[in-house]
This record gives structure tokens, C-alpha cells and sequence, in this order.
């Protein structure tokens, strides 16, 4: 039998930008992860998370370009972009680029989108399931593109006529295309048209099921078994070491239990839904300038049991995070993307290599 992978890369996401590490700083990092046995590292793509006013957000893809030329062996990626604020072309070429300069290391992270970065630069958010659709679709046929052999496209929201790009991808057949999705709708569409999954905010129940709903739409679409076998299960999760895991827990289990509220969270759980919280406004009017659903989210996640949240986040000595990890590989992560919380990145990053890392490929190696 195939010995089983699993992956472990690092996230600059809002750990980094919160933290205000420097350019150099970031570019250390990442050389870091690159030497100790990493096999990703992946970026946020944030307009600006003003309620952290020190914060430093930077563009992603400048950033990873430079990550490129410093590293060797990780594939790097978005974590995640999205297209509802540049046209599919614009990401297919960047996307490209990336991989070209890394020479084939590229992931292309993508969304839906989120009203944080598009209202108050008055971009519209209508649609983005139906557009987002369209982008994967039209990025992806222009992958294909060239002069020799251009692309037309015709969908409800984007159009190409005789387009191409003259930068084909080192990676074959493309540069993978990880979704980050979480609903019935979007999940049907990672399973048609993904390379990978990149969710946030889970435990291992909501995991397990929504990897069977991805499974699922896999065989309704016809994906090939090679499709199936390659598909990366991945998750974005949160790592806080500590020489005290409940004195750390009780500090941020109320940011964490923010981090989880959503209905599906409540769904595979067996809880009630929090009355009066409208998730569908949340996610389609909080922005920086709306203080009051953070305000609202924050009091109904309260609610949610001490168990599901910390069951989401690991917390502790190296011995204490291992078994959150298992419960995920369980529930059938292969890659994980690993947002490191705490003063110390540095060391923080070399611990889990060299303690914990082993430990589960150890353990996958002996599933096989």
C-alpha cells in the first residue's frame, strides 16, 4: 500500500500582520520553514484589518514572489485570494508568474470573497457563489491558453473572446487550485473543480463532514480516481505554545469560539441555533466600518461549549498539540496550514518541526 502524505506548511496570515513582523522579518520565517521541513507556506490576502490599527497587511502575491527566491523546496500559495476584486485573467497570470518564478511550486488559495475588503472601496458583493464558479472556470481555461490556441468563455458575469496568455505554468497540468469553502453550494463546487480544499474555523466533526460532501460531489461530477488520490485535504489551524496549556486556553477561548460561530458549526453539533443572529447579514455587511456584528457575533458565540471550541485549536507543550492534530487527520486533513500565535515565531516554527512534525508523520507512515 501507497505510504499516506501529509503535509504541514505555515500561514502569514493575520498571526503575522497582527504581530507586525517586518518584511525581513517574514522573509526569515518562511527560509526557516524552508530548512526545517516544511512543505508549504502560504499567504493572506487582506485589504487591511483596521480593528488591529499596528498591523502591517502587504499584497500578497509581491510577497510570495519574494518568498519564491528565497526558498527552495516549499510550495507557496495564497491563503486565500479571490477574484471579485480583479479579473480572472489577473489571477491566472499571477498565479502563473508564481509558479514560474518558483519554478513549479505554485498554489492558487481562492474564495469566494468577504464584505471586509470589498465595502468600503465600493466594490459590489452579488452573487460570488455563481461568480466565483466562473472565475475557477475562466482561470483555469486560460491556464490552458496560448497564441496558437486561445480560449472563449461565455458565462453570466465574465466573457473572454479569443483570449490568451503567453506565460504557460511549469506545474502539469496547472498550478493547483485550492477552494476555501464551507457551504453545501461551494463545498458541490470544490469537489467539481478543485485540486484542494483550504477551510478555517473547524473542528474535526465539521471537517468530516463537509470532506464527505467535497467526496460526494467527486463522484457526481466524475472526477478521475487520480483526481480523488491527489486531492489535498487542508486546513488552516490555529498552534499557541505553552508551558500552561489551561492558563493559555482561558485567555483566547473567547476569540477562538468567534473564529468557529457559523451555522454549520452549530449544525453537526446538535446546537440550537442562536436566536436572533442573522448569519446571511453578517457575512454580507460586516465590514471595518460596521463595528456592530463583531459586537453581536462576539456575545452569541459565547455560547457555543467549552468542549467544540477547544477541540478546534491546539494549545500547549508539543505533547499537548499533538493529539488535536490526530483528531484531525483523523477526520481526514493531510496538509495543514499552520497559523503560529505567541511571542516567539521563530522558535515556535522550529518546535513543531522538530517535535511534532515526526511524531505524525510517524504515525500516517504506520496507517499506510
Amino acid at each position: 500500500m501507497e505510504e499516506k502524505k501529509i503535509k504541514f506548511g505555515i500561514q502569514n496570515g493575520l498571526n503575522v500582520a497582527r504581530a507586525g513582523y517586518t518584511e525581513d522579518q517574514i522573509l526569515t520565517a518562511c527560509m526557516l520553514a524552508d530548512k526545517t521541513g516544511y512543505d508549504s507556506i502560504f499567504y493572506m490576502d487582506h485589504t487591511n484589518v483596521p480593528q488591529w490599527k499596528n498591523a502591517i497587511v502587504l499584497d500578497p502575491w509581491v510577497m510570495l514572489s519574494a518568498i519564491a527566491a528565497i526558498t527552495n523546496n516549499v510550495e507557496i500559495g495564497t491563503c486565500v485570494t479571490d477574484a471579485i476584486r480583479r479579473h480572472p485573467s489577473n489571477i491566472a497570470l499571477a498565479a502563473i508568474t508564481l509558479d514560474r518564478v518558483s519554478k513549479g511550486r505554485a498554489i492558487l488559495g481562492i474564495g469566494a470573497g468577504e464584505a471586509q475588503n470589498l465595502k468600503e472601496f465600493c466594490i459590489p458583493f452579488e452573487k460570488p457563489v455563481s461568480k466565483w464558479e466562473e472565475q475557477i472556470e475562466t482561470i483555469h481555461a486560460l491556464y490552458k491558453s496560448t497564441p496558437d490556441n486561445t480560449v472563449d468563455y461565455d458565462g453570466k458575469y465574465y466573457h473572454l473572446k479569443g483570449a490568451c496568455l503567453q506565460a504557460p505554468p511549469v506545474r502539469k497540468p496547472r498550478p493547483p487550485t485550492y477552494m476555501a469553502s464551507g457551504g453545501k453550494r461551494t463545498l458541490g463546487l470544490t469537489g467539481k473543480l478543485g485540486d484542494g480544499w483550504l477551510p478555517i474555523g473547524y473542528t474535526p466533526k465539521l471537517f468530516e463532514d463537509h470532506a464527505a460532501q467535497i467526496k460526494a460531489s467527486m463522484d457526481t461530477n466524475g472526477r478521475t480516481q487520480e483526481d480523488k488520490d491527489n486531492f489535498q485535504y487542508a486546513l488552516d489551524i490555529d498552534v499557541y505554545f505553552s508551558d500552561d496549556a489551561e492558563e493559555s486556553w482561558a485567555r483566547m477561548k473567547e476569540a477562538v469560539k468567534v473564529s468557529l460561530f457559523k451555522p454549520e458549526i452549530l449544525r453537526v453539533h446538535g446546537l440550537k441555533e442562536i436566536e436572533g443572529f442573522d448569519f446571511r447579514k453578517y457575512f454580507t455587511e460586516y465590514s471595518m466600518s460596521n463595528q456592530d456584528w463583531i459586537v453581536k457575533m462576539r456575545e452569541a458565540a459565547t455560547k457555543i461549549p467549552e468542549n467544540v471550541a477547544r477541540s478546534s485549536t491546539a494549545v500547549g507543550t508539543p505533547d499537548d498539540v499533538i493529539p488535536t492534530f490526530e483528531r484531525f487527520m483523523d477526520a481526514g486533513v493531510n496538509h495543514f496550514v499552520i497559523r503560529f500565535w505567541g511571542k516567539n515565531y521563530f522558535g515556535s516554527i522550529d518546535k513543531f518541526a522538530s517535535h511534532v512534525m515526526p511524531a505524525l508523520r510517524e504515525r500516517a507512515a504506520k496507517q499506510s
